[in-house]
């Protein structure tokens, strides 16, 4: 008998590849990378497809989103690795993709909708972050009448080391995933996407598999 369907929004980051394995541990998943206009990264694109390759998903859909504007450089480039950026702009990007996700997962009778977003496991973020995926549930369960669709945020209250040590539970290839702010062949290693991405390997005291690679 057939595994029941799943959708995945994946980004070509490390919790994408993590949502989506295990996404794929219960269902057949349907990959959806989202473009962002003159935004898009196409060295995360290709993270997403080096993931595509790997799940070996039922569908895989590219949905293009043309009014999200880039990000403000001089807004992000100061800021802390380790700190969680504010939560009200990420819900207005997320307005959109959620929408587009419900479409495509009432197409495909699917049952869940993965999205690998972290918040934290404190503060009054993950209080608001849990409400408002609790009213979409809502929405879509009852007025949509979608009553076996489940929104489900699986890396929600985790640290980035817990995303990692799961990562390795549920075998995510992290040697296709993109954490550098850079278009490049190979990582920096030295921007905010980089050093997050090393400190949260070195707290869960695990080798970053494309550092291995590079050494190999």
């Amino acid at each position: 008998m057939a595994k029941d369907f799943a959708i995945v929004l994946n980004n070509g980051g490390i919790n994408s590849a993590v949502a989506t394995a295990l996404a794929a541990q219960k269902f057949r998943p349907i990959m959806i990378y989202a473009e962002e206009g003159q935004s898009t990264s196409a060295r995360q694109r290709a993270a997403y497809d080096q993931q595509v390759t790997h799940f070996k998903p039922y569908r895989e859909q590219t949905v293009t989103l043309p009014l999200v504007a880039a990000p403000n450089p001089a807004q992000t480039s100061s800021a802390d690795p380790r700190a969680v950026q504010p939560v009200g702009p990420r819900l207005i990007d997320l307005l959109p993709l959620i929408s587009i996700s419900v479409q495509y997962a009432n197409f495909y009778q699917a049952v869940a909708i993965y999205l690998g977003m972290r918040i934290g496991p404190e503060g009054d973020d993950l209080a608001q972050i849990t409400e408002f995926f609790q009213v979409w549930n809502e929405i879509v369960q009852i007025p949509c009448r979608l009553p076996e669709l489940e929104l489900v945020t699986p890396l929600l209250e985790l640290e980035p080391w817990q995303i990692i040590d799961l990562g390795f539970q549920v075998a995510a290839p992290f040697e296709r995933t993109w954490s550098c702010e850079h278009e490049a062949s190979e990582p920096c290693w030295s921007c905010r996407g980089c050093r997050a991405r090393e400190a949260a390997f070195v707290q869960a005291a695990k080798p970053d598999p494309m550092r291995v690679a590079k050494r190999g």
